[in-house]
């Protein structure tokens, strides 16, 4: 079993990482591939503007955008953590007061928008499937040990339902967190990527299919793809997987994070990939993060603290409390 010491200190990996992935794949968010070098000549390696100035690319657009600033995934994030501080259970009525709450990416046209203007905290969501649960959940991974899958499964149920009842959305947070659990358990690579599997497949049970697409097997296949390339090449990752939907955002998410081993790689390989960059890097850099707390480029965490502060990491040693409560 992980000493506290070293439980807290892969949760604020954790949590670093999802905020410097966050901030660091933002300025990228929604390029193409082959626009991201017209904007960042090069490629992404780290803040490329005056931290806390507004990026260029979103001069004149609804919201302006800064550099180091977080986005709705670390809001998000930071809400079911001060859910989980309050005390057990989560249910969806508790993290929906929390996410009324949110105003990144709230727009009418997106679940939290829509979920809002109901106004009404208890909602339960039938619909959507993209990644907005699957962003929040790291905490919830760093509530429950390896050993809690169950409670896991079930909490992230609760904690997407608000916004996202599809059962793609719902298998791909219950990966997410699965694969955090796992990580700041210390445990293999192969055993992160297992368990993230394994806890998708269960929370199968909730939704129907209604699709062809299996979070599951896309993650198993994924990995062992990009895992018998010679190196890992965006171009290569571009033409297979491109991460425009929730399948394609949490498989690269977690295989960059247990293949690589590291916050930064995974946050830069993200970022120079284009498409959800801001998602596939805050949830990969989680992963990694929680896997090897060192890995998170400092510097970046700094620029990030400064510019949105750091409730989410300083609710990080509240949660391994209650971890380790939830281990006796």
């Amino acid at each position: 079993m992980v000493g506290n010491v070293e439980l807290l200190k892969r949760v604020v990996g954790s949590f670093k990482g999802v905020s410097t992935g966050d901030a660091i794949g933002k300025q990228t968010e929604s390029l193409r591939f082959e626009e991201i070098n017209q904007w960042f000549p090069g490629g992404v390696t780290g803040f490329h503007g005056p931290i806390g100035s507004i990026m260029p690319r979103y001069e004149g657009k609804h919201y302006f955008w800064k550099f180091g600033e977080t986005t709705d995934d670390t809001e998000q994030t930071t809400s079911i953590a001060r859910v989980i501080t309050r005390g057990f259970p989560i249910t969806h009525a508790s993290v929906g007061e929390e996410l009324m709450q949110c105003k990144k990416s709230n727009r009418p046209t997106l679940q939290l928008g829509k979920f809002q203007q109901f106004g009404d905290p208890s909602r339960i969501a039938f619909e959507g499937d993209g990644c907005g649960a699957a962003m929040r959940v790291a905490p919830i991974g760093a509530l429950y040990s390896y050993e809690k899958i169950h409670e896991l499964v079930s909490s992230v149920f609760e904690a997407s339902i608000p916004t996202h009842g599809g059962r793609i959305a719902i298998c791909g947070a219950t990966a997410i967190a699965a694969a955090v659990s796992a990580a700041i358990d210390n445990k293999s690579p192969d055993e992160v990527l297992q368990h993230a599997v394994r806890a998708a497949r269960l929370a199968e049970k909730y939704r129907q299919s209604t699709t062809d697409e299996n979070i599951s097997t896309l993650i198993m296949q994924v990995h062992e793809d990009l895992s018998n390339q010679a190196t890992l090449s965006l171009e290569y990752i571009k033409e297979k997987y491109m991460p425009w939907k929730t399948p394609n955002i949490v498989a690269l998410a977690i295989s960059l994070a247990v293949i690589t081993n590291s916050a930064e790689k995974t946050t830069l390989l993200a970022a120079n990939l284009g498409g959800d960059t801001d998602s596939v890097a805050s949830m990969g850099a989680a992963i990694a993060g929680a896997m090897s707390p060192e890995s998170v480029n400092e510097s970046w965490y700094q620029a990030v603290e400064f510019v949105n502060g750091n409730e989410l990491v300083n609710l990080a040693s509240s949660i391994v409390k209650l971890r380790s409560k939830s281990e006796v």
